[in-house]
């Protein structure tokens, strides 16, 4: 009877370490301190990046029909670096620590806002937000670095440290991926759809045209009226507008642009409502 009790007190045990790792691993919110370093110049001595742009943010938002699918393009014209800013969910860097993109829109009274690239959902992957680095353990996908300057250049996390890109001036890293497009050209094909998704899929993605010229670009798909875009036809269509350094950050159900208060595209997981899909960070202007 001794062993009986035994094995039964052992069993409930493991079942209740065993639903702890599962709500840790999916459900469990955790904010994360860390050592974080900065970019030497602060915000307000942001070199800036064009003198023949407009003193103030301008933006304007079009609608393409691209391959049966909605794609929204934010043309963007910035004075300085300073104006293309980040934001975390709850204002707080962690693990599974979500909100909508509207709604952190909305606390950080943004113009405009994308999706970012879900950066809480991983352990891996450079994280430099506003000029500050929070997380500096590689993973394998290249990275989107945006600079103070304003200029964007695509890394590969193997050659270069999250720190010594710090002191480079990185204002912004993103670690999702894949590159687009590099000096105007397309870096994708048909084999890189492998292991992400096929076509049928919501896209975001972020380039620049120019010295402070920018691009935000949210495709809608997984719907009987949108098919979605795969990544060689996002790339080739950015291509098309001109843009030169192009990336893909998360997108499917994450997928969102938020323009003056309004969700503009029509944000999905299913395909059965639409439905924004809360995320861990967002690609805001403000």
């Amino acid at each position: 009877m001794r062993i009986n009790k035994l094995a039964i007190g052992y069993t409930a045990l493991l079942m209740a370490f065993t639903t702890y790792m599962a709500l840790d691993t999916f459900v469990i919110p955790e904010a994360i301190e860390t050592n974080v370093s900065a970019v030497e110049s602060e915000t307000d001595s942001l070199t800036e990046i064009n003198q023949a742009t407009a003193a103030e943010p301008e933006i304007s938002v079009t609608t393409y029909r691209v391959n049966d699918t909605n794609v929204y393009v934010a043309d963007i014209l910035l004075p300085s670096a300073e104006y293309l800013k980040t934001a975390f969910a709850q204002d707080t860097y962690g693990r599974k620590i979500t909100a909508s993109t509207s709604d952190m829109a909305d606390e950080n009274n943004a113009i405009l806002a994308i999706n970012g690239d879900y950066y809480g959902a991983r352990e891996r992957g450079y994280v430099i937000r506003n000029g500050v680095l929070y997380r500096d353990t590689p993973s394998e996908e290249d990275v989107l670095c945006i600079y103070k300057d304003g200029h964007m250049e695509i890394i590969d996390p193997s050659e270069i440290s999250a720190e010594e890109l710090i002191e480079q001036g990185v204002w912004q890293a993103f670690s999702f991926g894949p590159g687009l497009l590099e000096d105007g050209n397309v870096i994708v094909d048909s084999e890189d759809e492998v292991d992400r998704a096929m076509r049928s899929n919501p896209r975001t993605a972020i380039g620049i045209i120019d010295s402070g010229h920018y691009v935000f670009v949210v495709s809608d798909g997984r719907t009987s009226d949108n098919e979605g875009l795969t990544l060689s036809e996002l790339a080739e269509f950015m291509e098309s507008l001109g843009v030169q350094t192009a990336y893909n950050l998360d997108g499917g159900g994450s997928s969102t642009m938020v323009y003056q208060g309004e969700v503009i595209n029509n944000p999905t997981t299913t395909g059965r409502s639409t439905q924004e899909r809360s995320v861990s960070d967002i690609v805001y202007i403000g």
